[in-house]
């Protein structure tokens, strides 16, 4: 029950604040986790929102409006809010008052409230799916549309329980081994076997579909391996590049019995189907030039999805899904779906659309708990503020609204900072991060260091990353193509040029691209070059908004601090 002496106090709002240096930190984050979304995690207090969808969330992993509020009652100081209680209630009792359900070739919507079944079907969403009504408690829906009824379900403000199985896909033995192919020792860690086996659920209809959300470094590729092993089926695996492609593959071969011929790469360099097949999100999503919009043509590698009779499909950094692969995934629900991501956070408010066609949120750990842990490298933010170069300043001004970042992103007083950066780590394994190509020429140029962009050959990019990870290259300029899936274990410092504008995605991945743990256990840096008085720094505020919100700080320098430390 309440008590003045608890961790936390829930507002009217739906925000719930908890006292980090609490003894009962610890049991009150656990639980708060399980039906509230991490907001906020600096020193001192961490902020949670409950939402409809984090509760649906918690819904659909089993938990109770009643064990909500009760762990909420343990560890509060106040009495709870009555609309937040009424809430909880509320939005709790939506989930599952619908559920999906398959009898032979038919699928069914069900409800014991016939009111609300009748009130659905007269609904202009879910009408273009409706096959007819059967008795009082059940419409029959057209199968081939699973993922679009979810989606319709989820506007509507009654997301669907969904108990209409899956297929078992081709069976495919393997297992992970002791030790991987290099002779060292190999297990899971234990949140990666719990987020494993929460998605799982025993092979239940429960189970099959969802999010795990883990920070960059901690081994979302091992929970994948995880549940593919613990479905033993053939597996499709989306990921956002090749060099990624490469990389499953890699660790497939390294940690499980899977053989090199049981593994297929489909990319735009070769088109190998096989037990295990890793794409790209690029490669699925072209499109053939002409072709009829709507049309089978349109998308020609969307062919890969039947190609096999899969039992699972990974997607790799999910959070990038792109629209096309939403639409086809809404009609491949009879498979079972994974998604990992190190964040949920769309610029395009598609959240929901992840929700209802990958499936909940089922794992979430916070970035900072595995900080502590060990599992990932301790990292230090800092934000260098420059002016805009005198003459640049005047093109600044003038410039329509479109082109004012690109102005302030190539600001030329970028560049003596960048270098004083790169003096003050000569010895460190270092990235230079940007979005422009003409101005990570300039530098690469400046640098001498070898520069990676989309149009460098996936070859040269393999090579390039392995002289890095052996110490023959210490410095690396790369484009946004780095943002994502690159294993640099010993890259311990990130200097950021230029952004895709405000992206929070971008800023986590770019992160995340030295958060490995350090062989010799150093402190990891990343810079934004950021300039003052622009929509350059309007963009850096909100970037940096979810690593904040995760407990990182950005320490805060100017142009001569910089300069003047040299």
């Amino acid at each position: 029950m309440p008590r003045s002496d608890n961790p936390l106090i829930v507002q009217g709002d739906k925000t719930i604040l908890l006292e980090v240096a609490h003894a009962r930190y610890a049991p009150a984050r656990d639980m708060l986790a399980r039906f509230a979304e991490l907001e906020k995690s600096p020193e001192y207090i961490h902020t949670y929102r409950i939402t409809p969808l984090s509760l649906w969330n918690a819904s659909s992993s089993g938990l109770s409006a009643q064990d909500v509020i009760a762990g909420l009652q343990e560890y509060s100081k106040y009495g709870l809010p009555n609309n937040v209680l009424r809430d909880i209630e509320d939005y709790m009792g939506r989930y599952g008052r619908v559920k999906l359900i398959r009898e032979g070739e038919e699928l069914f919507l069900f409800s014991e409230d016939p009111i609300l079944i009748a009130e659905i079907a007269q609904h202009k969403r879910l009408q273009p799916y409706l096959r007819g009504q059967v008795g009082v408690d059940r419409l029959r829906l057209d199968p081939a549309m699973r993922g679009h009824i979810k989606q319709a379900l989820v506007q509507i403000g009654f997301p669907a329980e969904d108990l209409a199985g899956y297929v078992d896909g081709e069976m495919l033995p393997f297992a992970l081994r002791p030790l991987s192919l290099e002779g060292r020792a190999f297990a899971l860690r234990d949140y990666q076997r719990e987020a494993a086996e929460v998605f799982y659920a025993a092979g239940s209809s429960r189970g099959g579909s969802g999010a795990i959300v883990l920070p960059c470094g901690a081994g979302k590729t091992i929970v994948g391996m995880a549940a593919m092993a613990q479905l033993q089926t053939s597996t499709l695996i989306l990921t956002p590049n090749t060099v990624a492609v490469r990389q499953w593959i890699t660790e497939l071969v390294d940690k499980t019995t899977l053989t090199e011929d049981q593994l297929g790469e489909y990319s735009g360099l070769q088109k190998d189907i096989r037990p295990v097949t890793v794409s790209t999100y690029q490669i699925v999503t072209y499109r053939k030039r002409g072709a009829t919009q709507g049309s089978i043509e349109e998308y020609p590698h969307f062919s890969l999805f039947n190609a096999r009779n899969w039992g699972l499909i990974i997607y790799d950094e999910v959070h990038l899904l792109p629209a096309p692969v939403f639409r086809i995934t809404a009609e491949l629900q009879a498979r079972r779906r994974l998604g990992l991501t190190a964040t949920l956070v769309r610029e395009d408010g598609m959240e929901g659309d992840v929700f209802s066609l990958i499936g909940p949120k089922k794992y979430d750990v916070p970035w900072k708990d595995l900080e502590k842990q060990g599992w990932i490298a301790t990292a230090v933010c800092h934000e260098v503020r420059i002016p805009l170069a005198e003459d640049w300043r005047m093109n600044y001004a003038l410039a329509a609204q479109r082109e004012k970042y690109s102005v302030a992103a190539h600001n030329p007083r970028k560049t003596p900072v960048l270098k004083a950066l790169i003096e003050r780590h000569a010895g460190d394994n270092l990235l230079v991060i940007g979005m422009y190509l003409d101005q990570l020429q300039e530098l690469a140029a400046q640098m001498g260091a070898p520069l990676i962009t989309g149009e460098t050959p996936v070859r040269e990019r393999q090579i390039l990353y392995e002289q890095f990870r052996s110490g023959a290259v210490k410095r690396l300029v790369v484009s946004k193509v780095a943002n994502f899936s690159i294993d640099l274990p010993d890259a311990n410092v990130a200097i950021e040029i230029s952004g895709t504008f405000g992206s929070r995605q971008e800023e986590a991945q770019r992160l995340g691209r030295i958060l490995r743990p350090k062989s010799d256990g150093s402190i990891a840096h990343f810079y934004t070059i950021v300039t003052r008085d622009t929509v350059d720094q309007t963009f850096a505020a909100n970037r940096q908004r979810f690593l904040t919100e995760q407990g990182y700080k950005y320490e805060i320098a100017y142009e001569n601090e910089v300069l003047g430390a040299r």
